[in-house]
């Protein structure tokens, strides 16, 4: 892998103040904050790739990290899908419109799409997902939805561990309605409504329809449902350097500084958070990583 270019000073400097436009409740402890730079010029030369994300601070509370899930199409609009299960984010879950924080980014590499449209022979995509919510893959399956001539069929796979935890139903529901697109969902526990799989999201790998030399894969969640998925698509016959992971390590600073997110011989935030199962495949599951 090519080494990553170094953060740019500006990035790195004082977090830029942005404000809460409005909030979705997505379910306890759930919530997505719709940001906008209040500064117009920085607001007009902000851009991204799906799969980045932002750094978002509180005065004297701190910093986290979140993936950015809005399409970068509309770059002035950043969404923001944030669990409360820390000290940052249990504050950052309390705001409301016109609240301020500040932010820093766009950091990190994201989902290779470029690469993926545009080919001779469309290729399809795969979109493997575990855990509450999509966020990270949020931006990516908007970006091809809204260019879906540029790719082949599109396959979206979501699990949760309980049925209640599925959020974005109509998103799902929406996505459904596509062309040449299936969406399954898959609960290991579910409830008396629910009607779509139950048991692992990766058993759907197997009852869908794509080509796999043909295919990109973008994969996010919990890291064993994301290692059993990309051994799974192997066996399928996707390529391994076809078939992309997000992972999460710790962030604290976002640019490779501090040293608390270091996997192998990469920094995840400044290397990633998006790396090839051919780079990365070897030391998931290792212990002492």
């Amino acid at each position: 892998m090519s080494t990553a270019p170094a953060p740019d000073p500006a990035v790195m400097g004082p977090p830029q103040e942005a404000e809460v436009v409005s909030r979705d409740d997505e379910a306890r402890g759930l919530c997505t904050l719709h940001l906008r730079l209040t500064d117009p010029a920085a607001r007009a030369a902000f851009r991204f790739q799906p799969g980045q994300f932002n750094m978002l601070y509180l005065p004297a509370v701190g910093g986290v990290p979140i993936s950015i899930a809005s399409d970068p199409a509309e770059p002035e609009h950043l969404a923001h899908t944030i669990r409360a299960v820390g000290r940052v984010t249990r504050v950052l879950a309390t705001l409301g419109a016109g609240d301020r924080v500040g932010l820093r980014g766009p950091y990190g590499r994201g989902w290779p799409l470029q690469a993926a449209e545009g080919q001779a022979e469309l290729r399809d995509l795969i979109v493997l997902t575990g855990g509450l919510g999509c966020a990270p893959v949020v931006a990516a399956i908007g970006y091809v939805t809204a260019r879906r001539e540029r790719f082949g069929r599109l396959v979206i796979l979501q699990g949760v561990k309980h049925a209640a935890d599925l959020i974005w139903r109509e998103r799902y529901d929406a996505w459904a309605e596509l062309p040449d697109t299936e969406v399954r969902l898959a609960a290991d526990e579910p409830d008396r409504h629910w009607q779509d799989h139950v048991g692992l999201v990766t058993d759907l790998l197997d009852e869908v329809r794509f080509r796999p030399q043909a295919s990109v894969a973008l994969v996010c969640g919990p890291e064993p449902m994301m290692l059993a998925g990309a051994k799974r698509l192997v066996e399928l016959g996707v390529p391994a350097e076809h078939i992309w992971l997000s992972l999460e390590r710790g962030f604290q600073c976002g640019v490779g500084h501090c040293g608390h997110c270091q996997l192998g011989p990469w920094l995840v935030c400044r290397d990633g958070p998006v790396f090839r199962w051919s780079e990365i495949g070897w030391l998931l599951g290792t212990k002492g990583f």
